[in-house]
């Protein structure tokens, strides 16, 4: 049997022996985004790949203490954060939970983040050597892990950290984290720093994957109009996957008046839309009300369940077979909508793609 059709058996009776009608909240509890409709819950299995996982380096887990204690930290360092989980740790956890294949972002970018005060003279080094070990995972488990290199893209390391791995065949994309650099889509600095970022990935046909969400608390519309007008162009065809479905983890206003921006430009013009994702890492929580939950299946729908992918962001996730099976089913949507968003794999998710896009 097929890997494929397999997990569609798994997550069949998972549907059957697990699924339950959702609470379905009324258009006055909800808000606009909410369904009336009643959605059975969804499965209790892992899709075959998890396309947004961490686990840390040998030189960040040096670096770390001196980054959590820093004076420019911006909250404390949660404790599964800090943890030396070992890339064996991550397959073990992996394989409990069904899941072939995992996108593993580099935190090499945590080097060079404004937030570690003073900064390190010897950031550059320990980012390359973050992202040389997180490279060497693909050859350690073969097919089991695609790799993206970690770089802050308003630092001026980040253009040739990028063109260094460029041609490397084990690299598949480049992690970007706004909120860490504490770069912001209102400066035009860093906006043009971003869009450069963009135009490097395109040039070597790396992948992106970005956490978007910035520091501003009014966080929202705004930023996305920004983002699509004047960075994603620049990405040309390179895939690009927004994390935490345009937050930072959890359900607020923020991230739902994000999501809310994408729909409309997606609407909009559908072109858009072609080679952009949303991973589903950690976005709703265990506590998470129906509300929030209604709200952010409605805006799934407007959108497509086609462009999103299931995420753990590991290993703040916890166990992934709790998050799975217990977190991950409380989403009001549909049988037919899980399918889809499991059964979704974009090239880049492909155990050939960074080979692939390294051939002339």
């Amino acid at each position: 049997m097929r890997p494929g059709r397999s997990r569609i058996a798994r997550l069949a009776a998972g549907l059957l022996a697990g699924a339950v009608l959702a609470c379905a909240a009324s258009p006055a509890q909800a808000g606009p985004e909410a369904s009336s409709a009643a959605p059975a819950r969804g499965p209790a299995v892992a899709g075959e790949v998890d396309h947004h996982m961490h686990v840390h380096s040998p030189a960040i887990l040096d670096f770390l203490p001196h980054y959590c204690s820093s004076e420019g930290r911006i909250g404390p360092c949660p404790v599964e954060f800090t943890k030396a989980y070992s890339p064996e740790d991550l397959v073990a956890q992996m394989d409990a939970a069904g899941i072939a294949r995992g996108l593993v972002m580099s935190t090499a970018y945590l080097a060079e983040s404004p937030m570690m005060q003073p900064p390190r003279p010897d950031a550059p080094r320990i980012l390359r050597e973050a992202n040389a070990w997180t490279v060497g995972l693909a050859r350690r488990f073969p097919g089991r892990f695609g790799i993206y290199v970690g770089v802050n893209p308003v630092t001026a390391t980040a253009l040739p950290e990028i063109a260094h791995w460029g041609a490397n065949r084990d690299v598949t994309g480049i992690k970007l984290h706004l909120t860490n650099s504490s770069a912001s889509l209102r400066k035009p600095g860093d906006v043009a720093r971003l869009a450069q970022v963009f135009d490097m990935a395109r040039r070597t046909r790396l992948a992106i994957m970005i956490h978007m969400r910035t520091r501003e608390t009014d966080y929202g519309a705004r930023d996305v109009a920004t983002f699509v007008r004047e960075v994603l162009p620049a990405a040309g065809d390179t895939p690009v996957q927004i994390a935490h479905a345009a937050g930072w983890g959890g359900i607020d206003a923020q991230t739902l008046s994000a999501l809310r921006a994408f729909a409309d430009a997606i609407e909009a013009d559908p072109a858009i839309a072609r080679h952009l994702t949303f991973d589903l890492a950690m976005v709703w929580k265990a506590d998470t009300s129906e509300q929030d939950l209604a709200a952010l299946a409605s805006l799934i729908r407007r959108i497509g369940p086609e462009h999103f992918v299931p995420a753990s962001d590991f290993p703040f996730s916890g166990d992934l077979v709790d998050y799975y099976g217990k977190v991950y089913p409380r989403l009001p949507l549909s049988a037919d909508e899980w399918h889809t968003i499991l059964d979704n794999h974009p090239a880049y998710d492909r155990a050939d793609f960074a080979q692939t896009r390294t051939r002339p």
